[in-house]
């Protein structure tokens, strides 16, 4: 039965003890490691991925001091997201493909708020690296469309 997303494992590790979120938009996902069989546009909602303490300290590393992406490192299997199918499958319903160009603006209206105000005390080193990747993320897919 479904059950709604859920918390998963460390996305480069698989450790099940993890310590921060990044929460992305659905279209991240054919960026992850071992993602092309998954309809990206199926997607409800932000994709979240995870990491373990230890792994969060790579990725804020790689991010922040040496401005790469960690996202083809990251296994898919591990993100958590809702597909539309789930949702019909529950409902017995079926539905229309989700449209999602108002989270997109919003995650991207974040995302350039959080860079743009990174001395801000509310603003943390998380929400930095989250904002990143995100751009990232839309530069990288509008370049390959």
């Amino acid at each position: 039965m479904y059950t709604g997303k859920t918390e998963k494992a460390c996305c480069l590790c698989g450790n099940p003890e993890t310590s921060s979120r990044l929460d992305l938009p659905p279209r991240a996902v054919p960026l992850l490691r071992h993602a092309a069989a998954i309809a990206w546009r199926d997607i409800v909602g932000e994709v979240s991925i995870y990491f373990c303490e230890s792994d969060w300290e790579v990725v804020r590393e790689l991010v922040i001091e040496t401005g790469m992406s960690p996202l083809s490192r990251c296994n898919v299997a591990r993100a958590s997201f809702d597909l539309r199918e789930d949702f019909e499958a529950l409902l017995n319903d079926v539905r229309d493909e989700p449209d999602h160009s108002e989270l997109e603006a919003e995650m991207r209206a974040d995302a350039e708020r959080v860079l743009e105000n990174r001395e801000d005390p509310y603003v943390d080193e998380r929400d930095v690296v989250e904002a990143r990747v995100v751009q990232w993320v839309f530069e990288d897919t509008e370049a390959a469309a």
